[in-house]
């Protein structure tokens, strides 16, 4: 990056403005959309060296993050120099009165050897072809085997399809620069991915902790009131905490591919792209079938004693996908979510660490948009955007937020209809399960039975039916456990109303207080 550019990204701005944001994309359950302040992007702090106000105030980069390709920079910069014009806007002629989304949308529509010709059209043009979200989506959609990932997706994309070219000299440098280009979109996907995560997202930590509690506690203090709660030395006896480093996984799953987004891959290649990567939203390797393919990773963990009621194990083989080993990089993870098919869950780091930020079901999260349905939720593209521009927000809140680190050794429970967001903070290992118990049946069948059931159902391909197969295999395996919920449910309705979990709730690291909404 110039230091030109460089001086004007380094000067704090110190406004406080409400959050705005832009149009959002739907997704099923996951959400996409840019949401970013002109301001926010001129008060990026890129100095190492700054006053206590300052690196309270402003952001830091990483000490690896490199300058930004191709010198795009944030459109808050042109405000600095009036008499500049922006470049982008010449480069693209008369197609310069479309927004950035939309002239990327146009581009996505296209195959790589045309993004390669248009790319020759202008010095504008040669940027936006440049977009590595374009590169990342044509080589994912476009796979079929195995692929290596190499230094970037369009370098990716060339070796992948275009084996002849030889691209180990032409992606070396980091391309054209291209002078007084400001765009917000263009900058964000660089500016994201190379954020450090300030200090006070990590902070605050206000979950109650346990260690060596009966199952009974567990269920009368957690799961029967829906609150979450981290369990410590509930895994000690694992052998995967002592086993499953890279070096051992590599070598036991040798050839074989696991779920990472919509490819598979082998894990030493994950791990050599996880090694490389640096964009916003890393590729996170989820896999529902881990030990079917490895029985030896099934066999090396057991579920922790508080879970072991999992009324979905009725169904046999029909039952909806339910564990998942979950491997990731650093800034990788999982945007505002609530688990699937209402059943609650538990997540075990086996390796690394990873930021919790959880809202009961009554409370939307700050920039999270959940159709009525509950089918779409719309929300920032990154995490690091959401704790950019929303984040804040919830230190106004006299209800806020359930927070927490979870380490190696650690478990976490999230009870069913939970929002909660998933960072990791270095590369990390875990297992997640979700399970339905006594205490959860009634809400998994309600969930079920819903007229739109056939879109929200996931994890099985016979959505239509799980509920009646569900019932009816509870029914003919635990004979009158539904009807005795129910009533126990409908005498609980009828006594006093009971104390909210953010008025009992406690600060581990505090002592007692209590929480109101705003």
């Amino acid at each position: 990056m110039s230091s030109y550019g460089r001086s004007l990204l380094s000067q704090t701005i110190k406004r406080k403005t409400k959050n705005k944001s832009k149009t959002k994309i739907k997704t099923k359950l996951k959400t996409n959309k840019n949401v970013f302040r002109k301001q926010d992007f001129v008060a990026i702090n890129t100095h190492l060296e700054h006053n206590e106000e300052e690196e309270e105030e402003g952001f830091n980069l990483k000490s690896s993050a490199p300058s930004h390709s191709h010198g795009v920079q944030p459109l808050g910069n042109l405000y600095f120099n009036p008499g500049s014009i922006n470049s982008r806007n010449t480069g693209l002629g008369n197609l310069q009165i479309l927004s950035d989304e939309l002239v990327l949308e146009i581009l996505g529509l296209l195959e790589g050897t045309q993004l390669g010709v248009l790319a020759t059209v202008s010095k504008s043009f040669y940027v936006f072809t440049s977009h590595e979200p374009l590169w990342r989506n044509l080589v994912l959609d476009n796979v079929k085997g195995r692929f290596l990932y190499n230094r970037s997706w369009k370098a990716t994309y060339i070796s992948t399809f275009c084996p002849s070219f030889d691209v180990s000299s032409s992606t070396r440098s980091s391309g054209l620069r291209v002078r007084d280009f400001y765009s917000d979109y263009l900058f964000q996907s660089w500016l994201c991915a190379n954020l450090e995560m300030k200090p006070e997202w990590l902070e605050r930590d206000n979950i109650i902790r346990k260690r060596g509690i009966s199952v009974d506690d567990f269920v009368t203090n957690f799961e029967e009131p829906n609150k979450p709660v981290l369990l410590e030395g509930c895994i000690d006896n694992w052998d995967a905490l002592g086993k499953w480093d890279r070096d051992y996984l590599v070598n036991l799953c040798g050839d074989v591919q696991f779920a990472v987004g919509p490819v598979k891959m082998r894990l030493e290649d994950y791990f050599s792209y996880s090694d490389q990567v640096k964009e916003e939203r890393p590729l996170y390797l989820f896999d529902p079938k881990f030990a079917e393919k490895i029985p030896t990773l099934g066999s090396e963990y057991e579920v922790p004693v508080y879970f072991r009621e999992d009324l979905f194990s009725v169904l046999g083989d029909e039952r909806p996908d339910y564990r998942w080993i979950i491997i990731g990089p650093a800034g990788s993870g999982s945007s505002f979510h609530i688990d699937p098919n209402s059943t609650s869950a538990w997540n075990a780091v086996i390796r690394g660490s990873k930021k919790w930020v959880l809202f009961p079901p009554d409370v939307v999260p700050p920039g999270v948009h959940p159709s009525p349905d509950g089918a779409d939720v719309a929300c920032p593209v990154s995490i690091i955007e959401w704790f950019m521009n929303f984040y804040g927000a919830t230190k106004d809140w006299k209800k806020k937020p359930v927070e927490c680190i979870c380490k190696a050794g650690e478990v976490i429970f999230v009870p069913n209809g939970w929002w909660h967001l998933v960072i990791n903070l270095e590369d990390s290992v875990a297992i997640t399960q979700n399970y339905v118990s006594r205490s959860n049946l009634l809400n998994v069948l309600d969930f079920l039975k819903k007229p739109n059931a056939n879109e929200l159902v996931s994890g099985t391909r016979d959505r239509t039916n799980l509920h009646e197969k569900f019932k009816n295999a509870i029914e003919v395996s635990l004979p009158g456990t539904i009807e005795e919920l129910r009533l126990k449910a409908e005498q609980k309705k009828a006594k006093q109303k009971k104390t909210s979990f953010w008025d009992s709730a406690t600060d581990s690291k505090v002592g007692a207080f209590k929480f109101s909404f705003k």
